[in-house]
């Protein structure tokens, strides 16, 4: 049952919590829903035209939306905080963000956290096998560093599966790999999991990564 569902809406309410905290009226929901998919987009594109290092990965391990009723407060959880480090990097955003919203009542504070192991967060190590792939790496050698960066994270275990058109080969096919244990049927096991799509001159590549935490070692969240 722990591979039909997504791993983090199967332990909501375990160990999993929501990256949006806000209540609203029924008929106004998916407005704030779309509302929140705009800031996250201008927030990735920010960093993606602005960021100094020439790397492929952004480093955003999630993006916490809190919404009151008269203020917006953001979190972005940082593995490579160097761009934003900045006070006035971070008012611009902040500038830029408020103008997509054009929300005249509501206040906006964005803030910046930073992770204690960015590689052992699912999406900071796709961002890395797909910068990998992008320059046509070997998926199997891209994989295996992957792996090598999420154990010195602490991790116990960890699955890595790339799907399409592999190398460029003509026939699309599921590669993958696993380290470690990975128990997705357990629901108290901390499980991080991310989907993510990559461009290549072959066509598009889906990534998915399973992180089995080590809950003995400390939060991936420095707060």
């Amino acid at each position: 049952m722990g591979q039909k569902i997504n791993p983090l809406g199967f332990r909501l309410g375990t160990t999993q919590i929501h990256h949006s905290l806000w209540f609203v009226q029924p008929k106004n929901y998916s407005k704030d829903l779309q509302e929140d998919q705009k800031i996250r987009n201008c927030i990735k594109n920010y960093i993606q035209k602005n960021r100094k290092i020439s790397s492929s990965v952004e480093g955003i391990a999630c993006i916490e939306i809190q919404k009151r009723i008269d203020l917006i407060q953001v979190i972005i959880y940082m593995g490579f905080p160097k761009l934003l480090i900045e006070p006035q990097k971070i008012d611009e955003l902040q500038m830029n963000v408020q103008k997509k919203l054009n929300s005249v009542n509501r206040k906006l504070n964005i803030a910046l956290s930073r992770i204690s192991n960015p590689y052992g967060h699912p999406n900071i190590l796709a961002e890395f096998i797909a910068g990998q792939l992008k320059n046509r790496v070997s998926f199997r050698k891209a994989m295996k560093k992957a792996i090598e960066l999420t154990e010195q994270a602490g991790t116990k275990g960890i699955q890595i599966q790339i799907a399409g058109r592999i190398d460029g080969k003509e026939i699309a096919r599921v590669e993958w790999i696993r380290e470690g244990r990975v128990p997705l049927q357990t629901i108290r096991a901390k499980i991080d999991y991310c989907s993510y799509t990559v461009g290549t001159i072959y066509g598009a590549l889906g990534i998915k990564i399973w992180i089995f935490v080590n809950s003995n070692n400390k939060p991936l969240f420095d707060i």
